[in-house]
């Protein structure tokens, strides 16, 4: 299931040109997302997983029509559960996340690249995608120093 490589990395992809969607496996089998030096068990951290490769569905959703500065309005947020595979034994693997624009990171599941702006519609129990966002709020517009954090990550796009 894991890579085995239990050194921290920065979340790019040996070679790769997009960052991986990082989650961890620890010696006990488990995999937990975000990732965590031990598991809620107490086991070590053995590898990494990278979620992509996994299919994951809407456990539920919302649309937050006050967001903080800089994040767009509305925004749809999900909560998804990855299908990890028979073999897999461990707690559900979870993450939240916003769901993302059409015409973000290519096309979407009806194959229209939009103009951006609109965020696909979901439901409960949609199959999804990992898409990769380059900013997932405006920089500026917080109090703090853009160049003090990170501005990347994942959104879900759902997927027929």
């Amino acid at each position: 299931m894991s890579d085995n490589d239990a050194a921290e990395s920065d979340g790019e992809e040996s070679g790769g040109d997009e960052p991986t969607f990082e989650a961890a496996e620890y010696a006990d089998g488990t995999v937990t997302y975000p990732p965590h030096t031990v598991s809620p068990n107490g086991a070590e951290r053995v590898g990494t997983v990278d979620l992509r490769e996994y299919e994951g569905r809407v456990v539920t959703w919302t649309t937050s029509t006050a967001t903080p500065p800089g994040v767009r309005e509305p925004n749809t947020l999900a909560i998804v559960e990855f299908e990890m595979g028979d073999e897999y034994d461990g707690p559900p693997v979870r993450a939240l996340g916003q769901i993302a624009e059409r015409g973000e990171a290519g096309r979407g599941s009806d194959g229209d690249e939009g103009d951006g702006g609109e965020q696909f519609d979901v439901e409960i129990g949609d199959r999804i995608e990992p898409v990769y966002a380059d900013e997932l709020r405006e920089p500026g517009a917080g109090i703090r120093e853009p160049e003090s954090q990170a501005w990347d990550g994942f959104r879900f796009r759902p997927v027929e």
